[in-house]
């Protein structure tokens, strides 16, 4: 029997080895993000103070609409460069409460992880702008909590940016790239999931395809009225200043 077991251990133990040995560790490819909105949660915090006016939207919203608005996003990787590109809203609402910047993506990002460098070209409402500064600095804390996300092990870090939005953000580190969604970097590897618990929104890849990127596909948006985070948030101010609750929110959708 003591035999046995050692056989099985040792059988054990070169499987794994195998398994390390050809397990891959991409540095180029192609991951599919979906985000998840919980609308119903997102608009009633919009109306908590509102009047019936609001309330009766609201209840025409979701008679038309489901609870969770999903819309996908495609992040292209190749070393130390990423690019993250929205893919067009198959289902565009255009309800009151649907259709602001805190509910759509209106970023597509560049960036350069090497030079902490980043270009995006942000939409908003009518206009477009070209905003080039350095890449935000997160200070995560790395926890020991994991999961599996796309087929890969994952490992959750937690952040406050912005001052006061609550970050939950889960990373591989078998994917040896510092890139993420949206604006999110600063991991020892590729973030996979990206949660903000108290803004009912959230960012998960659905699949990973380990292949080649071609140097044309990763380029900066070129197109927009060019500026930087301090430029835009002047711009934005200006133009929302009487707009009240409905403006805080959506300055921080804009400024994300």
């Amino acid at each position: 029997m003591k035999k046995l077991i050692k056989m099985l251990l040792v059988l054990q133990a070169i499987s794994y080895t195998v398994a390390a040995q050809n397990a891959r560790f991409p540095a180029e490819g192609v991951i599919e993000f979906e985000r998840n909105t919980n609308m119903y949660a997102v608009i009633q915090k919009k109306i908590k103070s509102d009047n019936e006016f609001g309330a009766r939207i609201f209840e025409e919203y979701k008679k038309a609409n489901p609870q969770f608005k999903i819309l996908k996003s495609t992040l292209y990787f190749s070393k130390d460069k990423t690019l993250f590109k929205p893919t067009e809203d198959a289902n565009p609402t255009s309800s009151y409460y649907g259709s602001g910047p805190d509910v759509t993506q209106i970023n597509t990002i560049y960036a350069d992880l090497k030079t902490k460098q980043q270009t995006t070209r942000k939409t908003v409402f009518e206009d477009n702008f070209l905003v080039k500064d350095s890449i935000r600095a997160i200070n995560w804390k790395i926890t020991s909590e994991t999961r599996e996300i796309a087929g890969y092990m994952c490992r959750r870090a937690n952040a406050i940016v912005m001052d006061s939005i609550y970050v939950v953000a889960f990373y591989t580190d078998q994917i040896p790239v510092s890139g993420g969604p949206e604006s999110f970097t600063g991991l020892p590897g590729m973030i996979l999931g990206v949660a903000l618990p108290h803004d009912n929104i959230s960012w998960f890849a659905k699949t990973v395809t380990d292949k080649p990127i071609d140097a044309p596909v990763i380029i900066p948006p070129s197109k927009g009225k060019p500026t930087d985070n301090k430029g835009l948030l002047v711009i934005i101010n200006n133009a929302m200043k009487d707009w009240g609750e409905y403006g805080k929110a959506y300055l921080k959708a804009l400024m994300f």
